[in-house]
């Protein structure tokens, strides 16, 4: 049985919209059973529009985020008013636009060291979000991004290879890409979420998200794909 839905959209703009839309009926779901709901957020480009479509669903729905805590996917060790602070993009285009309270907003320290902030990060999430029977936090929901070598969150090809950390969120230092020192969440966090949404858009990824689709291949999202029971994966890609 396959262990991935694969979900293609004529447009990156059509792939934003469906996902916030698809979003916010999970978070209408959790808020009629008043109950928290607990999401990782990802960077990158399409996560820029699909910020700009969640904002103008919510207030069109009149849906409330209340109950939503807000945690990342990976940060990059800046200052959260830095350029590249995905933190930065989300306050801009989703917290503020929604006036999301800041007991919500759960960001990791990217001013700190990427092995301080990974512990801080780790330390909060273990307070906020529910625990499965082995007492790990669960979320309820991970957005990823993909990159064009197939690395999601901050988890890059030939990393961490054969570790699967105990930490929810772990420390990456000479990174590939820049900024070189990063935080992530592991893949035993990933493969433990309730769902993991991939978000696959942008030029030049199509060939990386078909050799993460293969079983025999490695890359980070192939890893996060054989890992988990179902994977969600959106994409603007025409594949077959």
């Amino acid at each position: 049985m396959q262990n991935f839905e694969l979900i293609s959209f004529a447009s990156a703009d059509k792939l934003a919209q469906d996902v916030a839309s698809a979003w916010l009926d999970e978070i209408a779901a959790a808020n009629h059973a008043a109950r928290p709901h607990c999401v990782a957020l990802s960077g990158g480009r399409i996560a820029l529009k699909f910020f700009t479509s969640v904002v103008a669903q919510t207030k069109a729905r009149e849906i409330s985020l209340g109950l939503v805590h807000f945690f990342w996917a990976d940060e990059r060790c800046v200052p959260p008013d830095d350029a590249e602070s995905n933190f930065r993009a989300a306050h801009e285009l989703l917290f503020a636009p929604l006036r999301i309270n800041d007991a919500q907003i759960h960001r990791i320290h990217g001013e700190d060291s990427p092995q301080i902030a990974a512990h801080k990060a780790t330390m909060d999430i273990s307070h906020v979000a529910p625990k499965n029977s082995a007492g790990q936090p669960v979320l309820d929901l991970i957005f990823l991004g993909m990159g064009e070598d197939g690395h999601v969150a901050s988890l890059f090809p030939g990393k961490m290879e054969g570790k699967m950390p105990a930490d929810i969120f772990c420390a990456v230092n000479n990174s590939p890409k820049p900024p070189p020192d990063r935080v992530t969440l592991s893949y035993a966090a990933i493969a433990t979420a309730k769902n993991v949404w991939v978000l696959a858009s942008g030029a030049g990824k199509e060939s990386a998200l078909r050799e993460s689709l293969s079983p025999s291949k490695k890359t980070p999202l192939a890893k996060v794909i054989q890992s988990r029971a179902q994977t969600k994966i959106f994409t603007d890609f025409p594949l077959a």
